[in-house]
């Protein structure tokens, strides 16, 4: 695997909208309760001062279709606009004990400060797939001064991680993602420093509830390298990582309005590595000796171009021309592309990257080229459990004032994996940024760092707290969820 060429594999695009922006009136919110903590210089990050003269440059996109990435005129603090109603709607209860919901408040309150100092220390150390030594280090050494088991370059990983804490006998097993690799020339322009501290808040509050209120179980939080490329945690899957968990929960930071979250789906994604190998020779001299690389990589292109008219809307593909020690005076003989084919299932995703495929040996053969194509491993689509994501938005609609919608995207996360082999959660939850600043921007770096996302990021954490404290105390509402899981994976097989 080529580690300097990182693919765009994560929220690229969160929380999508299918129909172009309207003129709106006075939007509804839910009434704002008490920050969720002690806050510090509103608006500022924790960015150096080198990433700050990069970040506070002009960032432009344009999105003709889908506007998730912007702000409204008129809107200077970040959040967009309340456009729909949440499609959840609560149900004016909450399972949690009020005790318990207070002990785990109280713990992510007095470890707020703590998790900013983390946070704004890995988003100023930005490191690349399996590459997170940093995050790795700091991240354990800190999990092993709060009383948990931590084994460090898990599973064969170097730079992922486990930390684990146990209370009494017997018990079900909550597990928890952090995630921390950033991207090449943005940084953590997916907000994996936010990720990363809301798994460790997660793993503390939950070990507080349990010594507070004597509840058995377990805590198993993993840290997980190289989501935007490289499927980290399809590999731990595959290396029995996740065998002990009953269920595996996790956030996302994205735009979106104040106080919102979202629990639909991602759809799936094959990347896909193509080299295209030829003869050198002289342009001018004697181009007819040469077999030209480069030419086979843009009918390639041209190829998969024409493909989209044939593609369904919800379908991706794209991807980009990389080569080395190229001169135009003479015939490339070696051109390299990566690939990314999405579709809204695995299924899909199939047929579609068979296709795609195609193209690409065809391309070899019009130019007399070798063909090289390498699959890597598969993204599946992001299948949330239904149980799991109404209890959750119960919990943090009741208590912290998020509307939770059902809204999906068409970006794609290694997470898909795990929620087809257990029960899983995965929710998007909303952080302000600028106009054109969503997922895998330079204005979405910056705005990872600043309080206000991190004060976000709080309450996500403390939602999935008390989702996990309810996993491990209520063994009717495990069934449930376990039960929903298998009607999943059976609606899948047929």
């Amino acid at each position: 695997m080529d580690s300097l060429s990182p693919l765009p594999g994560c929220f690229g695009g969160m929380i999508s909208r299918r129909t172009q922006r309207k003129k709106q009136g006075p939007s509804t919110q839910a009434p704002r309760p008490a920050s969720p903590g002690p806050s510090t210089s509103t608006g500022s990050t924790c960015c150096t001062p080198h990433e700050k003269q990069l970040l506070d440059k002009d960032v432009e996109s344009y999105s003709p279709c889908c506007d998730f990435t912007y702000v409204v005129d008129g809107d200077d603090q970040g959040w967009l606009p309340s456009e729909l109603p949440p499609s959840y709607t609560t149900t004016g209860e909450s399972a949690n004990d009020h005790s318990v919901a207070q002990t785990i408040d109280d713990t992510v309150d007095s470890f707020n400060a703590k998790l900013r100092e983390l946070s704004c220390k890995i988003h100023a150390h930005p490191e690349l797939m399996f590459e997170e030594r940093y995050a790795h280090d700091l991240l354990t050494d800190f999990m092993s001064g709060q009383g948990f088991l931590v084994t460090k370059h898990y599973l064969g990983l170097p730079t992922a991680w486990r930390a684990e804490f146990s209370y009494g006998s017997g018990g079900r097993v909550v597990g928890i993602n952090s995630e921390m690799d950033a991207l090449r020339g943005l940084g953590h322009a997916c907000g994996h420093n936010l990720i990363a501290v809301s798994g460790v808040g997660v793993a503390l509050s939950l070990k507080a509830a349990m010594e507070a209120h004597r509840t058995p179980g377990k805590i198993i939080l993993l840290g997980t390298p190289a989501e935007e490329a490289g499927g980290g945690k399809i590999i731990l899957l595959e290396r029995g990582g996740y065998k002990e968990m009953d269920v595996c929960i996790m956030c996302h930071p994205s735009p979106g309005s104040e106080r919102s979250a979202s629990v639909g789906p991602t759809i799936a994604m094959q990347a896909i590595e193509v080299e295209y190998f030829g003869q050198s020779a002289h342009a001018g001299a004697a181009p007819w000796e040469g077999t030209n690389a480069l030419d086979a990589a843009f009918l390639a292109y041209s190829s998969v171009s024409l493909l989209r008219q044939q593609m369904k809307p919800e379908q991706r593909i794209h991807g980009i021309v990389q080569g080395k020690d190229w001169s135009p005076n003479v015939i490339p003989d070696y051109a390299k592309m990566r690939w990314l084919v999405r579709s809204p299932t695995y299924a899909e995703l199939l047929p579609l990257v068979k296709r795609a495929k195609n193209c690409f040996e065809a391309a070899a053969t019009a130019t007399s080229c070798v063909c090289k194509v390498t699959a890597e491993r598969p993204y599946y689509d992001l299948q949330q459990n239904r149980v799991l994501g109404n209890a959750f938005a119960d919990i943090v609609g009741n208590r912290y004032g998020v509307q939770t919608t059902q809204a999906g995207t068409t970006a794609s996360t290694d997470f898909g994996n795990i929620s087809y082999a257990l029960p899983a959660l995965h929710p998007a939850f909303a952080i302000p940024t600028a106009p054109h600043g969503g997922n895998h921007t330079a204005a979405f770096t910056k705005a990872a760092a600043t309080q206000e996302a991190h004060d976000a990021m709080l309450v996500i954490t403390k939602g999935l707290a008390l989702l996990g404290y309810r996993i491990l105390e209520d063994a009717q509402f495990l069934l449930e969820v376990q039960s929903e899981f298998i009607a999943q994976t059976n609606l899948r097989s047929q």
